[in-house]
């Protein structure tokens, strides 16, 4: 156990440190003086704790056994949502969670991890050969397809695109034909441009339905991205004031809990999806750029690792968690700054709430499990 416990990476463990510092601070600024999330600081505090205990005992773990028990967990993860659908609570109109004791639990941040683990599976018996259409990019494609049909229909537009994301990736490391790159490419653009097509010509019917179904969030988050000229300045709120917010920052920022942001009657969500807006208004362009070079870091030293890792499994496995992190990354920013639409995608490691963080250190103690336990790989 001490052997391996000095193989951990100090540099991840360093930049893990500062996540945890700048997210407390940020989440009690952006909670402070309402009464309703109470002591949020406090708890992202015991969350991280408990993460880091997490995140070590996953480390001491050997991934590959994750790897040939990689079915069983993503069963266990089908399983889990489904029965959200009949044991779960609605949150922001979407059924995805489980209430245990005063903790909420999401059930798609878990079939993440389950997603890259059963993928690494499939894609290191190719052992770095070329994939093929019909025995596995297909095969692997439905495997994901499954919950990605699953997370939308709670709705959750966020995590289901999480999950495609996070095949792109490893199809990609996984020696995907470029072929079958153009071929995805192309239907891809077509059913984007199909979705453009009939969203603008049926908007007033697709408003209609999602009315009457109690889904007007969605058509109102998506009209604002795709005909942001046409939405009203209710359904601009966020993106508009978030914009301004981070704008108002300028270069150093109004300085730490003196941002308006934090206030939800301008932002809605600042403790969590929107929290990088009380970055951007509080520290400004160099807070800011300073958060996204500590990602850099970490994205960084995990690609390190997947290269110099001797097991491909353990690569492929990297690979997924550098793609889960890179586009929820980019999501969360870009969607506060009108570059991508608005989705329900957390900061990681910044962001108030306990399952996505959970998850997120696991990830991290399988990175380091992969680093830790490579002198006792073998090709036998």
């Amino acid at each position: 156990m001490l052997t391996k416990l000095k193989k951990i990476d100090i540099e991840i463990l360093g930049i893990m440190l500062l996540f945890m510092a700048a997210s407390t601070l940020i989440v009690r600024s952006a909670t402070y003086g309402d009464p309703e999330y109470l002591n949020y600081d406090i708890k992202t505090l015991v969350f991280y704790g408990l993460g880091f205990a997490v995140m070590l005992c996953v480390m001491l773990f050997d991934y590959r056994i994750l790897v040939k028990g990689s079915l069983v967990i993503y069963g266990v993860g089908i399983l889990s949502l489904i029965a959200v659908f009949f044991l779960g609570s609605e949150i922001n109109g979407a059924k995805g969670w489980f209430r245990v004791g005063g903790f909420l639990v999401q059930p798609a941040e878990f079939v993440k991890l389950a997603i890259i683990i059963v993928v690494a599976y499939f894609l290191q018996k190719r052992e770095g050969n070329p994939l093929k259409l019909f025995t596995d990019v297909i095969p692997i494609g439905v495997i994901v397809f499954v919950p990605f049909l699953l997370v939308m229909m709670q709705p959750d537009l966020g995590n289901a695109v999480i999950y495609v994301i996070i095949l792109l990736g490893m199809f990609w490391i996984g020696n995907i034909k470029l072929a079958h790159v153009l071929m995805s490419l192309a239907l891809i653009g077509a059913g984007l441009v199909l979705f453009l097509f009939l969203f603008n010509t049926y908007n007033e019917n697709i408003k209609t339905y999602l009315e009457d179904h109690d889904k007007e969030h969605w058509y109102q988050r998506i009209n604002t991205f795709v005909n942001p000229e046409q939405a009203s300045s209710d359904q601009s709120y966020q993106v508009r004031n978030s914009m301004i917010a981070i704008g108002s920052g300028s270069l150093t920022g109004d300085g730490y809990m003196k941002g308006n942001s934090k206030n939800k009657r301008f932002i809605p969500f600042a403790y969590s999806d929107s929290i990088f807006v009380v970055i951007g208004e509080e520290f400004g362009f160099v807070g800011a750029s300073v958060l996204l070079l500590l990602y850099f870091l970490l994205i960084y030293r995990m690609i390190l690792i997947a290269i110099q890792c001797r097991d491909i499994s353990g690569s492929y496995i990297i690979v997924g968690i550098v793609s889960m992190f890179v586009f929820q990354i980019f999501e969360n920013v870009g969607m506060l700054i009108g570059m991508m639409p608005l989705t329900g995608i957390t900061l990681p490691f910044i962001s108030y709430g306990g399952s996505s963080l959970l998850i997120n250190m696991v990830c991290v103690g399988i990175v380091l499990s992969i680093k830790a336990h490579q002198n006792s790989y073998t090709t036998a």
